[in-house]
């Protein structure tokens, strides 16, 4: 878990940093408090009762004093009883002696007996006095981190609450303000009266003028692409204005209401944001306060309810959606979910690239030559040869397993990017540490270098298995250091590969452990790569058998055997197809004995049941095709009940996903939901229409492979399969992610709000501040250049002399 001081941090805004809670000084405090109350409990361990009464009659003299502002005048009963010196304990047992040696008449044995017990009896009594000073000053040392913990939470309260309400009054002038400026009513206003013609009105007049200044003419399906967009994306701190309007004075106005209204949007949103961290931040220290100190557990249980701060966030909602309904009349012709849409985006968010951009595009630019380049030589291999091409070779599986975790991280980029770009705060959500999140050009970066080595070795395996290239390695020997070089991207940079393995150890380790938002996540993409992980089998077969140090052109019978065997074939792969599903089957019910609530966990364990129940099928399909008698012209109830468990098994997956992980299908909002965070509905409709043509595909990845049955997807077509797959897990990711930040119905978080993802300018210590230079890349660009030309021009002359000799020799033979 991510210590909630580092969200904090990653989330301030600069501008307002002196204004959130205190968090790391409240927790400060409590951590002294939990020292002072571990050694008040270890002093009550040694004479319990003692310490019992010592403590019933501090609370008895603290009765009449009140509230803590009176408690600051007692004295200390510490100043007034002090323990007695060793030289006092001295004097004190010589006196006693004294006393008893002239009082005692006895003699012998007995005459000495009462001194001693004196003795005993003042050594008791003096480490009584001492045991009840100790155990006085460990009371008062809790007393006094429990007045300072309520004098700061107290100070933290008046702060946090005071800016916010002041911000929220300072946004709400201005709001007024801008509305008497542009000398237009909002039909916020004006509906009470006549709706209709307000709205028309407003529509002819500013969102009609504005329409002629972004292009005019426009339909209002085309605003709410990139043709909009334009005004506030691109050019937010200039003014845009059209090329035949540039002395319209009015046009001026319309940029500069139309600017100081998306600054004033952007405000609202970042202190909506501020209440949230800062009530969560309050919770969070509430509750570990429960926790340090339990006999004073829900001492401030109604604190959060009495300060004004803390009205469910009505006040900053209720001037968000005034802005958005502001901007819909005056811009966006009342269309509030356009609105909505046009109002989030905003300049130096994090997503602009400085120089890495050129880097990255050039790389993008020889994968894509090098992807073509082996995408042609393996079709014209196919067709001048009509024989099969790379697909054939017998280390084919060991690139398809390290190029499915290739696309698995350019599909996480791409994630990343999406997320960030409509502000759904995935690092909140995931509770992922800000200090090692990269950013999408970081990812992108780090996935373009892998993709060059991936592809350069795969173009010279299938050179080299055409006889193309210099005998100087044997072919299989590529396929081996590409398995080399994908565990070492695996391992290194720890500082991200780290925390990625704890994660996987997480959900590996289910129901051991109870799941997180983030590692159930994890798990549902591992659903997606059963192909990927059946190749890694092979590929861990391949390497530890010995095979790659065998020449391909050597056939013998031994060859891959251990890939037909049973425990290979019938016994390992059908656990590989299960144990994703198992995994999530166990997250669920640890879900439900965490919460016992059977909606939604049963239920959806009940889905990943019958998953499991397809792959056992198609593992086990020998055993009923015995049954399959073919002069038997009635029903065979075996192969019937299959179709019927994959039609079952696919409508039920489409279901939850459409209904329950996105939390569309309403049909009082189109089959859509309340609030939508991406622009377009047509990106809901068609990811559902989508969905389920694909997740048909992925219940099909359950069915071990040949395993006889009869819809079986061939081998060649099982690369296609994982990359569709990945994309379709990707594309629900999107939404998945959506849903959890606009709700919270799984109980994954304590609160249920999530601050926007913002850029907000806030300095972080633990940045990286690594950025590519010009200079650089420039140089990086030119060096790459001069390899690639000077490559170029050898094969060019190496090309010609080639076919000097070549036409030489035809000429002698004639």
């Amino acid at each position: 878990m991510v210590e909630f001081g580092l969200k904090l941090e990653d989330n301030k805004v600069a501008d307002w940093a002196g204004n959130y809670i205190d968090y790391e000084k409240l927790k400060s405090i409590l951590d002294r408090l939990k020292v002072a109350i571990e050694r008040r409990a270890k002093l009550a361990k040694q004479k319990p009762e003692l310490a019992l009464d010592i403590q019933r009659a501090r609370e008895a003299e603290e009765k009449p004093f009140g509230d803590h502002d009176q408690k600051e005048k007692k004295v200390s009963a510490k100043t007034q009883e002090r323990p007695l010196t060793n030289l006092a304990v001295m004097e004190e047992r010589k006196r006693l002696l004294r006393t008893e040696g002239s009082t005692s008449s006895l003699g012998g044995y007995g005459s000495t007996l009462t001194p001693v017990k004196s003795v005993l009896s003042v050594e008791n009594l003096l480490q009584s006095k001492s045991f009840e000073a100790k155990f006085k000053d460990a009371l008062e040392k809790v007393e006094i981190e429990e007045n300072a913990f309520e004098k700061q939470l107290y100070t933290e309260f008046d702060k946090v609450s005071g800016f916010y309400r002041n911000k929220v009054e300072e946004s709400t002038k201005r709001l007024k303000l801008l509305i008497d400026n542009s000398g237009l009513e909002t039909s916020v206003k004006s509906s009470r009266k006549n709706s209709i013609r307000a709205r028309q009105k407003n529509q002819g007049g500013m969102h009609g003028l504005w329409q002629s200044i972004i292009g005019g003419k426009a339909s209002q399906g085309e605003n709410f692409g990139l043709t909009t967009r334009r005004s506030w994306d691109e050019s937010d701190d200039e003014e845009y204005s059209h090329p035949h309007s540039n002395d319209n004075e009015r046009t001026k106005e319309l940029n500069s209401i139309h600017r100081a209204l998306l600054d004033q949007y952007r405000t609202v949103k970042l202190l909506k944001n501020f209440y949230v961290l800062n009530y969560t931040g309050f919770i969070k220290i509430l509750k570990k306060f429960n926790k340090t100190n339990p006999t004073q557990k829900n001492k401030y249980k109604n604190k959060l309810k009495d300060e004004s701060i803390f009205d469910e966030n009505k006040a900053a909602e209720r001037l968000e959606e005034k802005h958005e309904k502001i901007y819909a009349d005056w811009f966006c012709g009342g269309n509030l979910l356009l609105a909505r849409a046009q109002l989030l985006p905003k300049r130096d968010d994090g997503l602009q690239m400085d120089w890495s951009q050129l880097r990255l595009g050039y790389r993008l630019g020889m994968c894509t030559i090098l992807t073509l380049w082996v995408c042609w030589d393996c079709i014209w291999g196919l067709v001048r040869d009509h024989n099969s091409t790379i697909a054939g070779r017998d280390a084919f599986p060991v690139f398809r397993a390290c190029g499915g975790l290739l696309l698995l991280q350019w599909f996480w980029g791409i994630s990343v990017y999406v997320w960030t770009r409509y502000r759904i705060n995935y690092i909140f959500l995931f509770d992922l540490n800000p200090r090692t999140v990269r950013s999408p050009v970081a990812i992108f970066n780090h996935a373009v270098d892998q993709t060059l080595v991936f592809l350069v070795m795969m173009l010279l395996y299938y050179k080299a298995g055409t006889n193309s290239l210099p005998k100087l390695i044997q072919p299989q020997m590529l396929p081996a250091a590409l398995v080399f070089y994908t565990i070492y991207s695996l391992i290194f940079p720890l500082r991200t590969r780290v925390p990625m393995w704890l994660a996987i150890f997480e959900v590996i380790s289910a129901p051991m452990t109870s799941p997180t938002f983030f590692t159930v996540y994890i798990a549902d993409v591992f659903t997606s790569m059963i192909k990927i992980f059946q190749d890694i089998a092979w590929t861990a077969g391949f390497m530890l058998s010995g095979d790659f140090l065998q020449s391909e052109e050597v056939k013998h019978f031994g060859r891959h055997k251990w890939s037909k065997s049973l425990w290979y074939k019938n016994v390992l792969i059908p656990l590989i197809c299960l144990f994703p599903v198992w995994i999530r089957f166990c997250q669920c019910l640890r879900k439900y004995t965490d919460t016992g609530k059977r909606m939604p966990n049963l239920a959806n364990a009940a889905k990943y049941a019958m998953s499991q129940t397809v792959t056992l099928f198609g593992t086990f399909h020998p055993l009923y095709l015995m049954h399959d008698n073919p002069y038997n012209n009635g029903i065979n109830w075996f192969k019937f009940f299959w179709i019927c468990l994959f039609v079952s098994s696919s409508l039920y997956s489409y279901y939850w996903d459409v209904f329950m992980d996105w939390g569309l299908g309403k049909p009082k909002y189109n089959f859509l939901a309340p609030r939508l965070m991406y622009p377009r509905r047509f990106y809901y409709y068609a990811v559902m229409v989508a969905d389920f043509v694909l997740r048909s595909m992925w219940v099909l990845t359950l069915v071990p492979p040949q395993s006889g049955v009869s819809f079986e997807l061939p081998q060649y077509l099982t690369a296609v399969t994982m990359s569709l797959e990945l994309a379709r897990r990707t594309v629900w990711g999107f939404f998945r992610l959506e849903f959890e930040h606009r709700s919270n119905t799984n109980q994954y978080r304590r609160v249920d709000f999530v601050p926007l993802h913002f850029n907000t300018g806030h300095k972080r210590n633990y940045d990286d501040g690594r950025q590519h230079v010009g200079s650089s890349v420039l140089l990086e660009v030119a060096i790459v250049s001069l390899v690639v030309i000077g490559i170029s021009v050898a094969s060019v002359i190496a090309a010609q002399r080639a076919n000097e000799r070549y036409t030489e020799m035809n000429e002698q033979d004639l």
